[in-house]
């Protein structure tokens, strides 16, 4: 699979399919049966990924077999101090590594991500080589990742990259399910706490998602990783840099659009039902 999307990418990404107009800087939607390349724009400009991350540190955690049900202690170690993000999950809670994983994905917790690293065999030099192996053996030749949340701006790569990466983290079915789930319910120091997927798109009607993971900093701008089916269609897109929420899912809802069969959707006026609907998911908690 890995071959054959790269051999599509060499021979399309010069080029975009369709005209569709895209807020997002970065931007990569390939077809996932045939590899064909749909949409481009800017596919091979190393950025920042942010929490896009945080699939790489799913698929080495799931690689190392590790005991999803062994405890892990959440510890100040785990605590942002580079961005200083906030976290609902507390210092002292003890949860299961499989908990951990799911607060990591769908929440797109940083201190989940982190704790991950810190109790990986060998701490987080040995989860570090493990994620450089990780990305060799997945042929991402533009991608560097030094750490597991993406709050680093030193965690780049490119939208080709990206798909590639998709590609992989779609052949693990927990994270399939758990970047799908919507929403989970965990016991934080006796206390039921719900958490909720980053992206609002996963459980909306009329969308079939497999696979999903946001990512924002500063630095990435808004980030997006989704492989949806429209229409019969399964497709991976990748989002990267985009300036806000609303450009953002505006990108990913003209892409559902394309794969529907309209090669040239146009940007919905401010007064329809969604364009609203999209302004109150932006006034709503950012997450990362």
């Amino acid at each position: 699979m890995f071959k054959k999307i790269t051999a599509a990418l060499l021979m399309s990404i010069s080029a975009a399919a369709f005209a569709v107009p895209l807020g997002s800087q970065s931007v990569l939607v390939v077809e996932d049966e045939t590899g064909k390349v749909l949409v481009e724009k800017n596919a091979t400009a190393v950025v920042p990924i942010a929490s896009l991350t945080k699939l790489m540190t799913a698929m080495v955690v799931l690689d190392s077999k590790l005991d999803m049900d062994e405890q892990i202690s959440i510890d100040k170690d785990d605590v942002d101090t580079l961005k200083h993000s906030t976290s609902r999950v507390p210092v002292g809670a003890t949860i299961s590594r499989g908990d951990v994983l799911q607060l990591a994905l769908m929440s797109s917790d940083n201190r989940a991500a982190a704790a991950l690293a810190r109790t990986f065999p060998g701490g987080p030099a040995a989860f570090t080589a493990a994620v450089h192996a990780k990305i060799k053996q997945l042929g991402m030749t533009s991608t560097q990742i030094d750490e597991p949340t993406g709050l680093s701006p030193n965690n780049t790569s490119n939208a080709a990259d990206l798909v590639k990466m998709a590609a992989a983290a779609a052949q693990y079915p927990e994270i399939r399910r758990i970047t799908t789930d919507t929403e989970e319910v965990i016991n934080m120091k006796g206390r039921m706490v719900q958490y909720h997927n980053t992206n609002r798109l996963v459980g909306a009607k009329g969308w079939d998602i497999g696979l999903s993971k946001t990512g924002y900093t500063e630095e990435a701008g808004r980030c997006l990783i989704m492989r949806i089916t429209e229409a019969g269609r399964a497709a991976t897109l990748v989002l990267l840099n985009a300036g806000g929420n609303s450009a953002r899912l505006m990108d990913a809802l003209n892409i559902r659009r394309l794969l529907a069969g309209d090669d040239a959707p146009k940007v919905m006026k401010a007064s329809s039902p969604r364009k609203k609907a999209l302004r109150t998911t932006e006034r709503r908690r950012r997450r990362m």
